[in-house]
């Protein structure tokens, strides 16, 4: 019964956007309505906690996934992308800054 009782949950409401306080106040209200033991409870709370931290690193994954793929399509320059240039630029200045001074 919980496993069917946690399916429905999970799929029915989107565990990945609630807050662990939220999770906790959903479970125990549906553990007190399915009339679970103390344990059961609890095994339902821990399970719908860890379920929601994995939906929420699933749902970030997927998020970071699809900006990277925008900004790619889009021929953005990246923090990265500048970070190269910049180093080049004070490669090239130091450079030139030497060869400035020796003449």
């Amino acid at each position: 019964m919980i496993n069917l009782l946690k399916k429905g949950i999970l799929t029915g409401i989107g565990i990945g956007l609630m807050t662990k306080e939220k999770v906790q106040e959903f479970a125990k209200k549906t553990a007190e309505e399915a009339k679970l033991t103390k344990e059961e409870s609890r095994k339902l709370v821990d399970d719908l906690l860890k379920k929601s931290e994995e939906a929420k690193q699933q749902i970030e994954e997927k998020i970071d996934k699809q900006v990277k793929k925008s900004i790619d399509k889009l021929g953005v320059a990246t923090k990265e992308d500048l970070e190269k240039i910049q180093k080049k630029l004070d490669k090239l200045q130091s450079s030139l800054s030497k060869k400035t001074n020796t003449k």
